[in-house]
């Protein structure tokens, strides 16, 4: 396969799985919406544009499967079946084997999927009509599967003029088309999935000399009769990747046209005057955007003003529209006003890219940092000045960089809707899921790795968390449980958090589980926090039962242990008979922040800016107090916990450095850090430790300054829990 094929081919399996993920996204809103046309449609959209796109590759198991999940889709648009939890829930498991066929597209073919598609198809059919008998298909009266085929229609050359009610497709390759990897009788035989093929002559007109011809080039041309209710773009996008080098002309049928001149009667209505006539036939279907494109470039390469043709003549011409078409067009285009808006665009880019493009921003925040630091050194206020604008500059061009990675939570939300329906299916409970925060956006290689995570959160919810309708009503709660999705930021992090309104988990049982596996000693003092991130440990479950969803201890660890590799944390809340949350703090990205860089002893290290709250001098503005053993600040009648870095890190003081105390903040909660020096804000580019660091308690990763040294970036989460549990531990 050559490289442009293969390219093409990466290409179809990326927009189909694109095109997967919103007909689930679809399917699963209409279990609350069964009646929304615009839901229905998006789902048969998808399957439609996936069965042709494989069609023109030759994927022949895809296009036979989806075309049976087409069909069943086009009756329940037409409201000869309904919609269902049951069609929804086969339709899931359709969209799943066109996935997984997908997926498999070069690698060994399996033959299970054979299997699973006649499975799936004898269900879809018994869900839709209560038997299982086929779909009436649409006929395809015309198979174009040999070149004897065509060979048998050579010289049976039909005009192009519309005479009966049909379409006429007129098909002339590029020589370019064999070459290109496309096999021109593929889209004949896509086309016969459409409908009816009544009639195909092959043309010989671009034919050379035998002498002259090249066994790689096509001068195959076709003339088509084709019979069907589809619309005039579904035609023009069977050709779709051969229509750059191909010449591709569709007629409709008069039927059409009449149809055609109805709908630009029915736009004066609701709207003005001065309407650009191809953007009215485009509307209404009698013309497409590639046709459309053609005709304006023709306009634009005569040089000569007074042989410039009018658009309607060129498209007449060019047997894009009928002559009628125009006319009814024209003859409203004086009554007609249209306003048209610039269309959103947007632009594929491998994620490989974009991570290098985050690096190489990276290296150049060292590099402008190391720039700015030898300018202060020489005192030239001019290159002083430089280095400023080269510094904003740095940090527009560093925050652009970083929002292209940056996605919003949402779509990852969405698909938590298929498993709330599958797990509360199997456990025979009524579960209602709510999404809130869907805008958050967060960096996309985060949103990768937390799918996993959540996923068993959710699950545990409805498993260890919700009662069963029995258990909800006897406790006086609604027989449906909720389970709640939310997102949202917090001092330069990013919060999510699973949460339940079931029965709650009891921190006695959690407490005497861990002492009997041993992960806490019995005399051991733990407050009502820790004794809930008990949960967290491998091992520990407080299930009666096993099942096959839970109850072996194994999951939340690894929960535990996937948000910390993101330099996260999870933290559990849980009120008995109120229910449960669990939330997981992570950080918007990976690679760059804004930092506040303090000095500790000798070394230097890198506070995240968005915890900093204020900073403050040692013993004026505030007072350490001792309570009980404890040591805390007083902070303007504020009783705040505090640590000494210097003590922490086992770092020597500086002579004659004066304390401070950076003041911090972390989901809610405030500490004090002392430290020698405030050194000022500080772009960051974050580099992971080494794992031999992994283990290392307050320090989440490394950067590298200006001078060149190594700082260490603090864990503010880590660190205020540390100082609330050393108060703890004193008083």
């Amino acid at each position: 396969m050559d490289d442009m094929m293969m390219q093409a081919q990466e290409t179809f399996i990326n927009e189909s799985l694109d095109l997967l993920q919103e007909m689930e996204t679809s399917l699963n809103l209409l279990s609350d919406q069964p009646d929304d046309e615009e839901l229905i449609n998006s789902v048969f959209r998808a399957a439609h544009t996936i069965k042709g796109s494989a069609g023109l590759f030759g994927f022949d198991a895809i296009v036979a499967f989806t075309h049976k999940v087409e069909n069943v889709l086009d009756e329940v648009r037409a409201g000869e079946v309904k919609i269902d939890d049951g069609l929804i829930a086969v339709l899931l498991e359709c969209r799943d084997h066109i996935e997984a066929m997908i997926e498999a597209i070069g690698a060994d073919a399996d033959p299970a999927l054979s299997a699973v598609s006649d499975r799936l198809v004898k269900a879809l059919l018994k869900q839709a009509h209560g038997e299982e008998g086929a779909v009436e298909a649409k006929p395809d009266a015309v198979k174009a599967d040999t070149p004897a085929t065509y060979q048998a229609q050579v010289g049976r050359e039909e005009s192009r003029s519309v005479e009966n009610d049909q379409w006429h497709i007129s098909l002339r390759f590029g020589e370019d088309v064999l070459r290109n990897g496309m096999d021109p009788l593929s889209f004949l035989r896509y086309l016969a999935s459409l409908g009816e093929v009544t009639n195909v002559a092959t043309t010989v007109d671009a034919m050379p000399a035998a002498a002259e011809m090249d066994a790689e080039s096509c001068y195959l041309g076709m003339e088509i009769t084709f019979n069907g209710d589809v619309e005039k773009q579904a035609l023009m996008d069977v050709f779709d990747f051969v229509a750059e080098d191909s010449l591709v002309n569709v007629m409709p049928p008069n039927s059409k046209i009449s149809e055609y001149a109805q709908l630009l009667e029915a736009l004066i209505e609701s709207r003005g005057n001065n309407a650009r006539i191809g953007d009215l036939l485009i509307e209404v279907g009698a013309l497409t955007q590639r046709e459309l494109d053609q005709a304006l470039a023709y306009q634009a390469g005569c040089t000569d003003d007074t042989a410039k043709k009018p658009l309607g003549e060129v498209l007449v011409d060019q047997h894009a529209v009928h002559q009628s078409t125009i006319n009814a067009a024209l003859g409203k285009q004086k009554k007609i006003q249209e306003r048209r808006t610039q269309e959103n665009r947007s632009i594929r880019v491998d994620a490989g890219r974009l991570d290098q493009l985050i690096n190489l921003v990276g290296e150049l925040v060292i590099a402008g940092a190391g720039s700015g630091l030898r300018a202060q050194q020489l005192g030239d206020e001019t290159l002083l000045e430089s280095m400023s604008l080269v510094s904003r500059l740095v940090e527009e061009i560093r925050d652009r960089s970083l929002r292209l990675r940056m996605v919003p939570i949402g779509e990852t939300f969405s698909r938590f809707n298929r498993v709330v329906r599958d797990v509360a299916k199997e456990l025979d409970k009524s579960i209602t899921l709510v999404i809130d925060g869907a805008e958050t956006e967060l960096d996309k290689s985060v949103v990768e790795k937390i799918g996993d995570p959540l996923t068993h959160l959710v699950r545990n919810a409805i498993d260890h968390g919700l009662e069963s309708p029995q258990q909800r009503l006897a406790a006086g709660k609604p027989e449906k449980g909720t389970v709640r999705l939310n997102a949202y930021h917090d001092s330069g992090n990013i919060v999510l958090e699973v949460s339940d309104d079931g029965a709650g988990i009891d921190p006695d049982k959690v407490l005497a589980k861990a002492i009997a596996n041993g992960l806490v000693s019995a005399n051991q003092k733990l407050s009502r926090p820790e004794i809930l991130r008990l949960i967290l440990e491998a091992g520990l479950t407080t299930k009666e039962t096993v099942s096959d969803l839970s109850g072996r201890g194994v999951g939340m660890d690894v929960v535990k242990k996937n948000v910390e590799a993101l330099r996260g944390s999870v933290d559990v809340e849980s009120e008995l008979g109120q229910g449960t949350s669990i939330r997981i703090r992570l950080p918007l990205t990976l690679s760059i922040i804004d930092g506040f860089l303090v000095g500790v002893g000798r070394a230097s290290y890198v506070i995240p800016l968005d915890s900093v709250v204020e900073c403050i001098e040692h013993g004026k503005e505030a007072e350490v107090v001792r309570e009980h053993g404890g040591d805390y600040i007083s902070l303007r009648g504020d009783v705040l916990p505090f640590l000494d870095l210097r003590q922490l890190f086992d770092e020597q003081p500086r002579e004659g450095a004066r304390e401070n105390i950076v003041v911090v903040q972390c989901s809610g909660q405030k500490a004090g850090l002392v430290v020698d020096e405030l050194m000022g804000e500080y772009q960051t580019v974050i580099k992971p430790l080494n794992q031999i660091f992994a283990k290392l308690s307050g320090i989440s990763g490394s950067t590298i300054l200006g001078s060149g040294e190594v700082a260490m970036i603090l864990d503010v989460g880590a660190l205020v829990g540390k100082a609330e549990q050393r108060t703890l531990l004193l008083s």
